[in-house]
Order: structure tokens, then sequence, then C-alpha cells
């Protein structure tokens, strides 16, 4: 069996599916499934400096990378608009077995959908919570008319769509899209524990060793509501706590995050830690005290999943998909999409931090047997073989 996974970029600044489909990649390899990835140079308002337009190894993958048309107009940018890698589908589709599509509204996912169609190739496709209604609010009237004019019909012809979650599920179904869908969430690699994480994490930033550290780790985006979470932390006057903003986004935006710590008066208290990843972003989790996403909607939230692996107590809102399992096997806390609920939240667990350990004891174990890469590639090497009718010869 081959397949090909096609997505409109892999760069580290465009968050957590990108990192996700190369892990997912590589899991699939290692069940025998002969598996490559076809993208674009894209890397926000740069590009990456990747081999063009031949099969790379790249993070130990196969990958076939194509230059986006980049001019200086950001909304065409983020389109990822790319001649080269429609020709290079036109002319190799038929090589593969099975498309995964990953993302839509997007040029490289349109197109590969379109293509496939054409060619009678199945395809799966993983919208990427992009279905759902917080994101289909965004641009709604161009949203609206894209997807009825393209993609609808992309996304009828394929075989299912790949969700990572029920809330993703149950928001996509009013949509009255006549697919099948299947529930697989992301997997995760468990990082080595660190034995002294709270020590070093504190030195590094000049702070006492018994300063409580809220942590948020996310890309810097409008929909990740920080707009409520900073204003919650500027209530708790009387609290002590260092807040981290380790991520990375848009010049504007992380300038206007800078306006809204300022404020609320918590500029002082707050450390930009900037895009992290690898051991830095371990010791971040394990010597942190609190985990902290207010977003709008996440169509499931892989940071809330690394928190939960790292034992780390995690602070959502109901639009964080992940928060139904939070509050299902008590790992944390879920607070309203409200500024006053957040801000009592926060004063619960800086309060009674024995409480907020004892909450992320069992998840470090409970993400280990059920969200590890080989079990997700395992599942999906199952359905990938109920579409083609061919098996994974090992």
């Amino acid at each position: 069996m081959k397949v090909l996974h096609v997505i409109p970029s892999i760069a580290p600044v465009r968050g957590g599916p990108s990192k996700a489909v190369l892990e997912m990649i590589k899991a699939l390899r290692d069940k025998g499934i002969e598996t490559e990835l076809a993208t674009t140079n894209d890397n926000g308002l740069d590009l990456l400096d990747v081999p063009l337009k031949k099969r790379t190894e790249y993070q130990d993958i196969p990958v076939y990378f194509f230059p986006r048309f980049s001019p200086a107009l950001n909304p065409v940018c983020e389109f990822a608009f790319s001649g080269q890698l429609t020709t290079w589908l036109w002319q190799q589709i038929h090589n593969y077995d099975l498309l995964h599509v990953h993302a839509i509204f997007s040029y490289p996912s349109t197109a590969a959908m379109a293509i496939a169609r054409l060619k009678q190739i199945p395809y799966i496709v993983r919208p990427l919570g992009q279905l759902c209604e917080w994101s289909l609010q965004q641009k709604a009237s161009k949203k609206q008319i894209y997807l009825n004019l393209i993609e609808s019909v992309n996304l009828n012809q394929s075989q299912a769509l790949h969700l990572t979650s029920r809330q993703e599920q149950q928001e996509i179904s009013r949509l009255g899209l006549e697919i099948p869908s299947f529930i697989l969430p992301h997997g995760l690699s468990i990082s080595p524990k660190i034995e002294d994480a709270r020590v070093r994490l504190r030195k590094q930033f000049n702070i006492p060793a018994d300063e409580p550290i809220i942590l948020f780790l996310s890309r810097l985006h409008p929909k990740k509501g920080l707009d409520y979470l900073i204003p919650a932390l500027g209530k708790l006057t009387h609290h002590r706590f260092t807040f981290i903003i380790a991520g990375s986004g848009s010049p504007d935006y992380e300038a206007e995050v800078k306006s809204l710590l300022a404020s609320h008066g918590i500029q002082n208290r707050t450390h930009f830690a900037g895009f992290v990843k690898g051991e830095i972003k371990d010791l971040f989790l394990q010597g942190s005290d609190l985990f902290a996403l207010t977003s709008y909607s996440e169509n499931f939230g892989v940071s809330v999943l690394e928190a939960l692996a790292a034992g780390l107590p995690v602070l959502v809102t109901p639009g964080v998909a992940l928060a139904e399992l939070v509050t299902e096997k008590n790992l944390g806390y879920v607070a309203e999409m409200n500024i006053e609920e957040i801000t009592k939240t926060l004063k619960q667990v800086l309060e009674n931090p024995d409480e907020a350990q004892h909450t992320a004891q069992h998840a470090r174990q409970l993400i280990s047997e059920c969200y590890t890469w080989d079990r997700i590639a395992s599942s999906l090497s199952d359905f990938y073989t109920k579409i083609t009718g061919k098996k994974v010869l090992l």
C-alpha cells in the first residue's frame, strides 16, 4: 500500500497540525505503510530553506516540497498557491493507492482533492477544525462561497472525514455533508522526565524558587483566547505568579498581546519565550504549575495533551475539544468562556496547589496508554486497508 499525505505547510510556525502530520507519517512507516508527503515551502511570512521538486528526507520522512507563490500580500501567501505542486500531483497521483489530505480552504488541499476526484484515486480529509463553527465564522462570507462553489464537491466525494474529537464531529454534523466520518485523535511521543525541571525553569527566568508559573504554550493567534486569559490574570492582584507565553505569531498580533498585557497591568509579571521545542519545551511543561488555554475553538488541542503527559494541571475552556476528557477523567479544570469564571478558576488553582497536582497525577499514565502514535497508526492502518482493500506487508 502506498499513501500520499498532502498538507499546505509543515513549518513549525503553523502549529500542532503541521507537527502532527510528521509524527503520523513516521508511525505509519513503522507499521510498514509506504507513506510520503507533498507540501509547499511555506513558513508563514517566510519560506523554508529546503530542496524543491524532488524527494527529500526531512525529519526522517520522505517529503516533496514545492514553491509557494509568495507576493507581498499575506492573504495570498496564506492560500499557499503552488502551480508546480499542481503539475506534480497531476502527473504522479496515479502512483498512490490513497491520499490523506490535511486542511481545507487552502490551495494544496483543494487541488489534491480535485485531482484525486478526476483521476479516481480514493482520498480522506482531515479538516483540522476548519469546519467547526468558530472557524467558519471567521471571514464567513468568503468561506461560505468557497465551500459552496468548490470545497463541498471535494468533501462529498471523499471516502471519509478524519476528525479528532466528538466535539468536532458534532459541529460538522450540522453542515449536512453527505459523507461518513471517523474519530481518531492525535498521538503523542512521551518525553523523558526532567528531574530538576522546576528549579531550572525558575533559574532561567530569575524568579523565586517558590513562585507559581502559569504557562501558555501555543501558537499566538486570536482564536487562542488570550483576550480572556490576560484580563483574568490581571484581576489576580493579591496572588503571586509569573506568566510565561511560549509561542509565536504574526508581528501585529504579538504587538496586540503586549498591549493587552500592559493595559491589564501584568507586563512585568510576564515573560515572552517565543517558539520553543525539544528539551526546552519539555522543561516549560514539566517545570510549570498550570497550563492555561482559553481558546474559542480547538478541534483537538495537542498542547493540552502534551501538558497532561507532563503531569501538568490544565485549565481549558469548553471550546477546546479535550475539555470533555479533562472533565471526565478529572485531569484539571474547565472554566466557562468568560473573564470572571476564568479568574475564579485561576484563584482556585493558586490557592490550592496540592489539589491541582492531585488532578494531574494519573494523567501521564492515561496519555501513554491511549494516545501513543503507535496506537493511532495501527487504527489508521486498518482504515486505509478498509478503503483500498490492500493489506499492509510488514
